[in-house]
Protein backbone atom coordinates (compact mmCIF):
# COMPACT_ATOMS: atom_id res chain seq x y z
CA UNK A 1 0.00 0.00 0.00
CA UNK A 2 1.65 3.17 -0.94
CA UNK A 3 0.51 6.79 0.41
CA UNK A 4 2.46 9.85 0.54
CA UNK A 5 2.47 10.55 4.26
CA UNK A 6 4.90 9.88 7.24
CA UNK A 7 3.81 6.54 9.16
CA UNK A 8 4.22 9.05 12.30
CA UNK A 9 1.87 11.54 10.83
CA UNK A 10 -1.16 8.60 10.16
CA UNK A 11 -0.21 7.25 13.73
CA UNK A 12 -1.02 10.34 15.17
CA UNK A 13 -4.30 11.11 12.58
CA UNK A 14 -5.47 7.47 13.38
CA UNK A 15 -4.55 7.48 17.02
CA UNK A 16 -2.81 4.44 17.41
CA UNK A 17 1.32 3.19 17.57
CA UNK A 18 3.66 3.75 14.64
CA UNK A 19 3.80 0.00 14.58
CA UNK A 20 0.44 -0.51 14.24
CA UNK A 21 0.20 1.80 11.13
CA UNK A 22 3.46 -0.16 9.87
CA UNK A 23 1.24 -3.27 9.84
CA UNK A 24 -1.35 -2.30 8.11
CA UNK A 25 -0.01 0.12 5.81
CA UNK A 26 2.59 -3.55 5.09
CA UNK A 27 -0.83 -5.45 5.18
CA UNK A 28 1.19 -8.10 8.02
CA UNK A 29 -1.73 -9.17 9.54
CA UNK A 30 -2.30 -9.39 12.79
CA UNK A 31 -4.66 -6.33 13.38
CA UNK A 32 -8.20 -5.70 14.85
CA UNK A 33 -10.81 -5.19 11.96
CA UNK A 34 -11.58 -1.94 13.70
CA UNK A 35 -7.88 -0.29 13.71
CA UNK A 36 -7.15 -1.41 9.70
CA UNK A 37 -10.01 0.87 9.56
CA UNK A 38 -9.08 3.20 12.02
CA UNK A 39 -6.19 3.52 10.01
CA UNK A 40 -7.53 3.59 6.42
CA UNK A 41 -9.91 6.27 7.81
CA UNK A 42 -6.57 8.41 8.68
CA UNK A 43 -5.64 8.03 5.48
CA UNK A 44 -8.82 9.39 3.57
CA UNK A 45 -8.30 12.41 5.74
CA UNK A 46 -5.06 13.34 5.35
CA UNK A 47 -5.47 13.18 1.66
CA UNK A 48 -8.47 15.11 2.00
CA UNK A 49 -6.79 17.23 4.00
CA UNK A 50 -3.28 17.82 2.06
CA UNK A 51 -3.89 21.23 0.89
CA UNK A 52 -3.11 22.27 4.09
CA UNK A 53 -0.15 20.74 5.02
CA UNK A 54 2.58 22.80 3.06
CA UNK A 55 1.14 26.31 4.82
CA UNK A 56 3.73 28.14 7.22
CA UNK A 57 2.07 27.98 10.90
CA UNK A 58 1.29 26.08 13.92
CA UNK A 59 -0.45 22.99 13.45
CA UNK A 60 -3.20 21.60 15.87
CA UNK A 61 -5.15 18.47 16.26
CA UNK A 62 -8.84 18.73 16.43
CA UNK A 63 -10.96 15.69 17.12
CA UNK A 64 -14.84 16.03 16.10
CA UNK A 65 -16.96 13.47 18.25
CA UNK A 66 -20.55 13.53 16.92
CA UNK A 67 -23.42 11.26 17.79
CA UNK A 68 -26.11 11.48 14.87
CA UNK A 69 -27.03 10.60 11.52
CA UNK A 70 -25.12 10.49 8.67
CA UNK A 71 -27.04 12.94 6.60
CA UNK A 72 -25.83 15.98 9.13
CA UNK A 73 -22.52 14.46 10.44
CA UNK A 74 -22.02 14.70 6.56
CA UNK A 75 -22.44 18.23 6.26
CA UNK A 76 -21.11 19.20 9.23
CA UNK A 77 -17.18 17.33 8.01
CA UNK A 78 -18.09 19.23 4.42
CA UNK A 79 -18.80 22.64 5.90
CA UNK A 80 -15.13 22.16 8.78
CA UNK A 81 -13.19 21.03 6.07
CA UNK A 82 -14.06 23.63 3.55
CA UNK A 83 -13.17 25.87 6.64
CA UNK A 84 -9.97 24.78 7.80
CA UNK A 85 -7.37 26.08 4.69
CA UNK A 86 -8.98 30.02 5.83
CA UNK A 87 -7.83 29.21 9.19
CA UNK A 88 -3.89 29.41 8.03
CA UNK A 89 -1.47 30.34 8.97
CA UNK A 90 -2.34 27.72 11.86
CA UNK A 91 -3.18 24.22 10.03
CA UNK A 92 -5.23 22.26 11.41
CA UNK A 93 -5.59 18.92 11.07
CA UNK A 94 -9.39 16.86 12.30
CA UNK A 95 -9.75 13.12 13.48
CA UNK A 96 -13.54 12.29 13.10
CA UNK A 97 -15.54 10.17 15.47
CA UNK A 98 -19.29 9.50 13.78
CA UNK A 99 -21.58 7.88 14.62
CA UNK A 100 -25.44 7.42 14.13
CA UNK A 101 -25.74 6.14 17.43
CA UNK A 102 -23.69 5.19 20.23
CA UNK A 103 -24.21 4.13 24.12
CA UNK A 104 -23.14 6.51 26.79
CA UNK A 105 -20.09 4.38 27.52
CA UNK A 106 -18.61 4.22 23.81
CA UNK A 107 -18.89 7.84 23.75
CA UNK A 108 -17.27 7.81 27.31
CA UNK A 109 -14.63 6.02 26.07
CA UNK A 110 -13.52 7.49 22.92
CA UNK A 111 -13.48 11.03 24.91
CA UNK A 112 -10.91 9.02 27.08
CA UNK A 113 -8.78 7.90 24.40
CA UNK A 114 -8.69 11.26 23.04
CA UNK A 115 -7.37 12.66 26.36
CA UNK A 116 -4.86 9.97 26.33
CA UNK A 117 -3.75 10.30 22.77
CA UNK A 118 -3.19 13.60 23.19
CA UNK A 119 -5.17 16.49 20.87
CA UNK A 120 -5.62 20.41 20.63
CA UNK A 121 -9.28 20.23 20.91
CA UNK A 122 -12.64 18.67 20.77
CA UNK A 123 -15.79 19.43 18.95
CA UNK A 124 -18.54 17.41 20.44
CA UNK A 125 -21.88 16.90 20.21
CA UNK A 126 -23.52 14.61 22.54
CA UNK A 127 -25.80 13.87 24.98
CA UNK A 128 -26.10 15.69 27.97
CA UNK A 129 -25.51 13.06 30.64
CA UNK A 130 -23.32 13.29 33.70
CA UNK A 131 -20.93 10.59 32.43
CA UNK A 132 -20.28 12.66 29.37
CA UNK A 133 -19.83 15.55 31.54
CA UNK A 134 -17.19 14.20 33.66
CA UNK A 135 -15.35 13.20 30.87
CA UNK A 136 -15.24 16.53 29.52
CA UNK A 137 -13.97 17.49 32.93
CA UNK A 138 -10.94 14.95 32.97
CA UNK A 139 -10.46 16.92 29.15
CA UNK A 140 -10.25 20.05 30.22
CA UNK A 141 -8.36 19.55 33.21
CA UNK A 142 -5.83 17.96 30.73
CA UNK A 143 -5.58 21.28 28.84
CA UNK A 144 -7.97 19.78 25.68
CA UNK A 145 -10.55 22.06 25.26
CA UNK A 146 -14.02 21.23 24.36
CA UNK A 147 -16.73 23.04 22.13
CA UNK A 148 -19.84 21.39 22.14
CA UNK A 149 -21.55 21.68 18.60
CA UNK A 150 -25.32 21.97 17.79
CA UNK A 151 -26.48 20.55 21.47
CA UNK A 152 -25.17 22.01 24.91
CA UNK A 153 -23.62 20.14 27.86
CA UNK A 154 -24.42 23.67 29.96
CA UNK A 155 -22.95 22.00 32.96
CA UNK A 156 -19.87 20.88 32.18
CA UNK A 157 -16.70 22.32 31.73
CA UNK A 158 -16.85 22.91 28.18
CA UNK A 159 -15.44 25.68 27.14
CA UNK A 160 -18.21 26.94 25.11
CA UNK A 161 -21.51 26.02 23.04
CA UNK A 162 -21.59 27.30 19.17
CA UNK A 163 -24.86 26.87 17.51
CA UNK A 164 -28.62 28.44 16.81
CA UNK A 165 -30.34 29.65 20.31
CA UNK A 166 -32.72 26.38 20.23
CA UNK A 167 -35.36 27.74 22.65
CA UNK A 168 -35.46 30.76 20.11
CA UNK A 169 -35.96 28.11 17.17
CA UNK A 170 -38.64 26.29 18.76
CA UNK A 171 -40.47 28.98 19.19
CA UNK A 172 -39.70 29.84 15.81
CA UNK A 173 -41.23 27.32 14.46
CA UNK A 174 -44.35 27.33 16.96
CA UNK A 175 -45.11 30.48 15.18
CA UNK A 176 -44.82 29.52 11.43
CA UNK A 177 -47.16 26.27 12.32
CA UNK A 178 -49.77 28.56 14.43
CA UNK A 179 -49.70 31.44 11.13
CA UNK A 180 -50.14 28.29 8.66
CA UNK A 181 -52.78 26.34 11.15
CA UNK A 182 -54.26 29.65 12.05
CA UNK A 183 -57.50 30.12 9.99
CA UNK A 184 -60.80 28.76 11.67
CA UNK A 185 -58.97 27.86 14.80
CA UNK A 186 -60.03 24.52 14.78
CA UNK A 187 -58.30 22.19 17.49
CA UNK A 188 -55.23 20.10 15.84
CA UNK A 189 -52.39 18.59 17.09
CA UNK A 190 -48.56 18.54 15.84
CA UNK A 191 -46.40 15.78 16.13
CA UNK A 192 -43.30 16.61 17.27
CA UNK A 193 -40.27 14.52 16.85
CA UNK A 194 -36.75 14.01 18.61
CA UNK A 195 -33.84 11.81 18.08
CA UNK A 196 -33.76 10.80 21.67
CA UNK A 197 -34.41 13.10 25.18
CA UNK A 198 -30.85 13.03 26.70
CA UNK A 199 -30.10 16.02 23.67
CA UNK A 200 -30.22 19.15 25.22
CA UNK A 201 -30.68 21.31 22.64
CA UNK A 202 -33.57 18.95 21.30
CA UNK A 203 -35.18 19.55 24.55
CA UNK A 204 -34.87 23.69 24.82
CA UNK A 205 -36.24 23.45 21.20
CA UNK A 206 -39.39 21.62 22.01
CA UNK A 207 -39.39 23.52 25.71
CA UNK A 208 -39.64 26.52 23.29
CA UNK A 209 -42.59 25.34 20.85
CA UNK A 210 -44.64 24.20 23.78
CA UNK A 211 -43.95 27.25 25.57
CA UNK A 212 -45.68 29.51 21.98
CA UNK A 213 -48.16 27.41 21.41
CA UNK A 214 -49.48 27.71 25.27
CA UNK A 215 -49.02 31.21 24.83
CA UNK A 216 -50.36 31.91 21.32
CA UNK A 217 -51.73 28.79 19.90
CA UNK A 218 -53.81 27.08 21.95
CA UNK A 219 -55.92 25.09 19.77
CA UNK A 220 -52.94 23.25 18.85
CA UNK A 221 -51.74 20.13 21.10
CA UNK A 222 -48.37 18.47 20.92
CA UNK A 223 -48.22 14.56 20.40
CA UNK A 224 -44.50 13.70 20.54
CA UNK A 225 -42.23 10.79 19.63
CA UNK A 226 -38.69 10.16 20.87
CA UNK A 227 -36.03 7.90 20.73
CA UNK A 228 -35.75 7.07 16.73
CA UNK A 229 -32.39 8.58 16.85
CA UNK A 230 -33.36 10.75 13.66
CA UNK A 231 -32.66 7.57 11.86
CA UNK A 232 -34.87 6.66 9.02
CA UNK A 233 -36.63 3.19 9.87
CA UNK A 234 -36.78 3.87 13.87
CA UNK A 235 -38.48 6.93 12.97
CA UNK A 236 -40.54 5.71 10.90
CA UNK A 237 -41.94 3.28 12.78
CA UNK A 238 -43.10 5.42 15.98
CA UNK A 239 -44.38 8.35 13.26
CA UNK A 240 -46.49 5.08 11.98
CA UNK A 241 -47.70 4.43 15.15
CA UNK A 242 -48.54 8.08 16.09
CA UNK A 243 -50.44 8.68 13.11
CA UNK A 244 -52.18 5.56 14.03
CA UNK A 245 -53.58 6.65 17.35
CA UNK A 246 -54.16 10.35 16.45
CA UNK A 247 -56.62 11.18 13.39
CA UNK A 248 -56.31 14.87 14.21
CA UNK A 249 -52.64 15.25 13.70
CA UNK A 250 -52.17 17.87 10.79
CA UNK A 251 -48.97 18.98 11.07
CA UNK A 252 -45.71 17.90 11.84
CA UNK A 253 -42.33 19.75 13.56
CA UNK A 254 -39.40 17.49 13.15
CA UNK A 255 -36.49 18.48 15.72
CA UNK A 256 -34.71 15.53 15.10
CA UNK A 257 -34.72 14.44 11.56
CA UNK A 258 -35.39 11.43 9.37
CA UNK A 259 -37.74 13.58 7.62
CA UNK A 260 -38.19 11.82 4.49
CA UNK A 261 -39.20 8.94 6.61
CA UNK A 262 -42.00 11.35 8.10
CA UNK A 263 -42.93 11.99 4.97
CA UNK A 264 -43.60 8.06 3.28
CA UNK A 265 -45.25 7.58 6.65
CA UNK A 266 -47.75 10.43 6.20
CA UNK A 267 -48.12 9.12 2.80
CA UNK A 268 -48.67 5.33 3.59
CA UNK A 269 -51.18 6.50 5.95
CA UNK A 270 -53.23 8.13 3.57
CA UNK A 271 -52.50 11.30 5.10
CA UNK A 272 -52.18 14.99 4.26
CA UNK A 273 -49.66 17.19 6.30
CA UNK A 274 -50.56 21.08 6.17
CA UNK A 275 -47.38 21.70 7.44
CA UNK A 276 -44.08 20.11 8.23
CA UNK A 277 -40.87 21.90 9.78
CA UNK A 278 -37.75 20.38 9.68
CA UNK A 279 -34.13 21.53 10.94
CA UNK A 280 -30.77 21.83 9.06
CA UNK A 281 -30.25 21.94 5.43
CA UNK A 282 -28.66 18.19 4.95
CA UNK A 283 -28.97 16.50 1.81
CA UNK A 284 -32.44 14.36 2.38
CA UNK A 285 -33.94 17.95 3.33
CA UNK A 286 -33.23 19.69 0.37
CA UNK A 287 -34.61 17.24 -1.75
CA UNK A 288 -37.84 17.49 0.42
CA UNK A 289 -38.08 20.86 0.31
CA UNK A 290 -37.66 20.84 -3.68
CA UNK A 291 -40.14 18.38 -3.82
CA UNK A 292 -42.58 20.46 -1.55
CA UNK A 293 -42.94 17.56 0.83
CA UNK A 294 -41.20 19.92 3.70
CA UNK A 295 -42.40 23.49 4.11
CA UNK A 296 -39.45 25.38 5.80
CA UNK A 297 -36.43 24.26 7.64
CA UNK A 298 -34.57 26.10 10.28
CA UNK A 299 -31.48 26.18 9.70
CA UNK A 300 -28.25 27.88 10.71
CA UNK A 301 -24.87 28.69 8.53
CA UNK A 302 -22.66 25.37 9.54
CA UNK A 303 -19.57 26.50 7.95
CA UNK A 304 -19.75 29.60 9.91
CA UNK A 305 -20.42 27.45 12.95
CA UNK A 306 -16.96 25.70 12.06
CA UNK A 307 -14.73 28.57 11.54
CA UNK A 308 -16.46 30.37 15.22
CA UNK A 309 -15.51 26.49 16.57
CA UNK A 310 -12.26 26.35 15.56
CA UNK A 311 -11.17 29.91 16.42
CA UNK A 312 -12.70 29.21 20.03
CA UNK A 313 -9.86 25.78 20.14
CA UNK A 314 -7.03 28.65 18.81
CA UNK A 315 -7.80 31.25 21.87
CA UNK A 316 -7.95 28.40 24.06
CA UNK A 317 -4.37 27.31 22.54
CA UNK A 318 -3.09 31.09 22.80
CA UNK A 319 -3.19 30.83 19.08
CA UNK A 320 -5.46 33.85 18.97
CA UNK A 321 -6.19 36.44 21.18
CA UNK A 322 -9.27 35.95 23.68
CA UNK A 323 -12.31 38.01 22.52
CA UNK A 324 -13.76 41.17 24.78
CA UNK A 325 -17.33 39.50 25.22
CA UNK A 326 -18.98 36.04 24.28
CA UNK A 327 -19.60 35.76 20.80
CA UNK A 328 -23.25 35.69 19.55
CA UNK A 329 -24.98 32.50 18.70
CA UNK A 330 -25.49 31.56 15.05
CA UNK A 331 -28.73 32.98 13.17
CA UNK A 332 -31.93 31.44 12.55
CA UNK A 333 -32.70 31.25 9.03
CA UNK A 334 -36.11 30.39 7.66
CA UNK A 335 -35.20 28.25 4.61
CA UNK A 336 -38.48 27.56 1.96
CA UNK A 337 -38.22 26.23 -1.36
CA UNK A 338 -38.09 29.81 -2.64
CA UNK A 339 -34.94 30.81 -1.24
CA UNK A 340 -32.70 27.89 -0.71
CA UNK A 341 -28.45 28.98 -0.33
CA UNK A 342 -25.37 27.37 -1.79
CA UNK A 343 -24.35 24.99 0.25
CA UNK A 344 -20.81 23.19 -0.32
CA UNK A 345 -21.48 19.53 -1.68
CA UNK A 346 -25.24 19.74 -1.32
CA UNK A 347 -26.56 21.47 -4.08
Amino acid sequence: MTHPFPVKVVALQAGVSVATVDRVIRQRGGVHANTVRRVMQALDELARQSTQVGLAGRKFMLDVLMVAPRRFTDAVRAALEAELPSLHPAVLRSRFHLHETLEVDGIVDLLERIRKNGSHGVLLKAPDVPPVADAVARLAAAGIPVVTLVTDLPASARRSYVGMDNRAAGETAAYLIGQWLGGARKKRQVLVTLSSNRFHGEEEREIGFRRALRERHRHLSIVEVSEGHGIDGATGALVRQALAGHPDIAAVYSIGGGNAAIVQAFAKAGRPCQVFIGHDLDADNLALLRSGAIHAVLHHDLGQDMRRACQEILRAQGALPALAQPASLSAIQIVTPWNLPALNGLN
